[in-house]
């Protein structure tokens, strides 16, 4: 299932005008890439992956709507799905970009 472009656009809103951000086609979603490193993800159904200090993914998934990905079976720390019904307000999914968007920034910048 291709990505929700709706929401694509929603976090191009957000992020436009950063030279930093660069976008991927990547497990069959739109990644947003900052440095180099995926920040957020446009996904399927209107969800959003969002990358995080694996350290804070227990505390962050005890929210609503908000559980860890998981690939192959495996619940990965540090990536959340964050699903279409948080996401309904623009404050909200600006909090979860711009979570997204400072870890990866924290990481080390890829060439």
């Amino acid at each position: 299932m291709a990505y929700d472009e709706v929401l694509a656009q929603r976090v191009r809103e957000i992020v436009g005008g950063d030279p930093d951000v660069t976008e991927r086609k990547m497990f069959g979603g739109l990644g947003f890439m900052f440095g180099g490193s995926m920040g957020v993800a446009a996904a399927s159904r209107g969800a959003l992956m969002v990358r995080v200090d694996p350290e804070e993914s227990e505390a962050l998934t005890a929210r609503a709507g908000v559980e860890r990905m998981e690939m192959k079976g495996r619940s990965m720390a540090g990536w959340l799905l964050v699903d279409q019904s948080v996401l309904e307000g623009d404050a909200a999914l600006e909090e979860w970009v711009e979570r997204g968007a400072d870890f990866a920034r924290s990481l080390p910048p890829k060439e």
